[in-house]
């Protein structure tokens, strides 16, 4: 099977494929993308585990409850007799331990810090996911104009090719030259190559982010998102990127607030029964315990210190990310206008010279001022430009979707 075979085969595989696919707008699979890729449900498993356990959060530890025996004589003439020695009882107490109000509170808010991580998280993995799916649907979509184009470019010159023989044989070309048709073919024959993979990795990608993506198809007009530089400038701080870091510096601060809590004493209350030979009466007792820093310099302040640290870290690492997004937005607003001018350029200029010069070498062709070889090499060139205009358009297309989805609001 030759290549132009084993090509246009598949071709025909795909174009079937694409016939039996279910059309997809551009704004349903962003829906289906928010909704259903498991990076989603993952982040949703996180943000419930962090609101069960802020239920714990700041609670006092379990109670203690000790059952023994105190006082058992093992020597001695009382020795095994516990009945007969005033001493021996059996114990039964309770204790609650209670940390500092500064520990509890710190532990709600490491809690809450947490829940704010985790739902930022969730938001950034969204906007993640909604970004990766458009751009997928958008590769997809010019992948699959490009190759339209080369398609009508080889009809076009399916008549001229079939010529080549009878000009052969009329003397009108020389041997050697009807073998540049023949070069051309196979150009184009790798080029169709080329986009016919361009698709099926679009397809991957598609199928990546958007379950059962793979096997639809594109329908409708790609998004065109008008883009506020201004709005989009102020909006950075509420950006899910630096949410997350945000959140950080909150989980920071508090593990730095429990760290100086160990400064401040805990404490505990005991109660306890003891109960002894009815001779001799039983016993309640009752017991305050309270811990003691004394060696503060040794002990928490160091980790108070470390704490502090992760702190200024936190926030250090809050500011650069901020700036890193203000410099992303900036060259990408600048890549978005560039790519403006080029595909202003290529509509205005490129493609029109490309597609007179085609008509022009035709013309010189029938009237025997040109060979079939340069008709052929025209007709290549305009269908470089016609796919580079494609490519200059899904530029300007990727550039909207990814500007608004990477720093609008969770709205757009």
């Amino acid at each position: 099977m030759t290549l132009r075979v084993f090509v246009a085969a598949g071709v025909a595989a795909a174009l079937a494929g694409g016939v039996r696919a279910a059309p997809l707008t551009y704004d349903a699979a962003l829906d289906l993308a928010g909704h259903t890729a498991p990076g989603l449900e993952a982040a949703a498993s996180e943000l419930n585990a962090a609101r069960a356990a802020a239920i714990a959060a700041g609670r006092l530890p379990d109670p203690k409850l000790s059952l023994g025996v105190n006082n058992f004589p093992i020597s001695g003439p009382l020795a095994g007799r516990p009945d007969l020695d005033n001493f021996s009882m059996l114990t039964l107490d309770y204790s609650q331990d209670v940390p500092n109000g500064a520990k509890r509170r710190a532990g709600r808010a490491l809690a809450g810090a947490a829940i704010s991580r985790a739902e930022a998280g969730r938001r950034l993995e969204r906007r993640q996911v909604r970004i990766a799916a458009a751009l997928a649907w958008i590769d997809l979509y010019f992948a699959e104009r490009r190759l339209a184009a080369l398609d009508q470019i080889e009809r076009a010159l399916a008549p001229l090719r079939s010529a080549a023989p009878a000009q052969l044989a009329s003397g009108a070309e020389r041997p050697a030259q009807t073998i540049e048709p023949q070069q051309l073919t196979a150009a184009l024959a790798d080029r169709r190559a080329d986009l016919v993979a361009q698709v099926a990795k679009a397809r991957a990608q598609l199928g990546r982010w958007v379950e059962g993506g793979q096997a639809d198809e594109p329908a409708g007009e790609p998004p065109n998102p008008p883009i506020d530089p201004v709005a989009l400038r102020a909006g950075l701080d509420d950006l899910p990127d630096l949410q997350v870091k945000t959140a950080a510096i909150g989980q920071a601060k508090a593990d730095a607030s429990l760290a100086q809590a160990d400064k401040q004493p805990d404490w505990g209350y005991g109660v306890g029964y003891s109960h002894r030979d009815p001779r001799f009466g039983d016993y309640v007792s009752a017991k305050v315990t309270f811990s003691l820093p004394l060696f503060a310099a040794t002990r928490q302040d160091p980790l108070i210190a470390a704490k502090l640290a992760d702190v200024n870290r936190a926030d250090l690492e809050r500011v650069q990310m901020r700036r890193d997004l203000a410099a992303a937005l900036e060259s990408d607003l600048a890549d978005h206008v560039m790519h403006h001018e080029r595909l202003a350029r290529a509509r205005q200029s490129l493609v029109p010279l490309a597609d007179r010069r085609a008509q022009l070498e035709a013309a010189s062709y029938a009237g025997g001022e040109a060979s079939l070889a340069d008709v052929l090499t025209a007709y290549l060139a305009l269908a470089e430009a016609r796919i580079d205009l494609i490519d200059r358009e899904a530029d300007v297309v990727r550039d909207g979707a990814r500007i608004v989805l990477t720093y609008g609001s969770d709205a757009q």
